[in-house]
């Protein structure tokens, strides 16, 4: 395929161009984590979205191959954190594969629903979930918000080109 100069570069559908695409999309960070049938479990996620505030509603992706999904699976509720720019590290830990997620310093405690709640999140969620819709290599994962607490300060984090960022003025 060729490209006319005012299209710039045009590639065909690949994981690659996908991925260059998104890495161009900054995004809000959030960990979502579950009780496991061995420990807490929980992972980084960029894909959070609110999907409908009557009832009110949240989806995530998650890959079928990710060390989280079994338990994601099985679980009948998750937690939702919405991180902030000074959790940077936070963040990276629960990227990072094969990490000690809530091993020192991760500091957490146990929640509603045994969901494992973390320490100084902007805002935190325990959600039933609803429905896991296979797609691809994924699945989204909808869950209907049971309770929360929105009243943590600071600013958000940012997962752009690769990186955790803070929000810039």
């Amino acid at each position: 395929m060729t490209a006319s100069p005012d299209l710039g570069t045009v590639q065909l559908a690949s994981p690659d161009l996908l991925r260059s695409t998104f890495r161009r999309h900054a995004a809000g960070v959030a960990v979502i984590t579950a009780r496991g049938a061995t420990g807490p479990v929980g992972f980084t996620a960029t894909s959070l979205t609110s999907v409908s505030a009557e009832p009110p509603l949240v989806s995530f992706g998650i890959g079928t191959g990710a060390s989280s999904w079994p338990a994601i699976a099985e679980t009948e509720h998750i937690g939702v954190h919405i991180l902030g720019e000074h959790q940077r590290e936070l963040a990276a830990t629960f990227a990072r594969s094969g990490a000690d997620r809530f091993g020192e310093p991760t500091a957490w405690r146990e929640g509603p629903e045994g969901v494992p709640v973390l320490d100084d999140v902007l805002a935190w969620l325990v959600c039933r979930i609803v429905g896991r819709v296979p797609a691809g290599d994924h699945r989204i994962v909808l869950a209907e918000v049971v309770l929360g607490d929105p009243s943590g300060s600071g600013r958000p984090l940012l997962y752009h080109q690769g990186r955790f960022n803070g929000l810039r003025d």
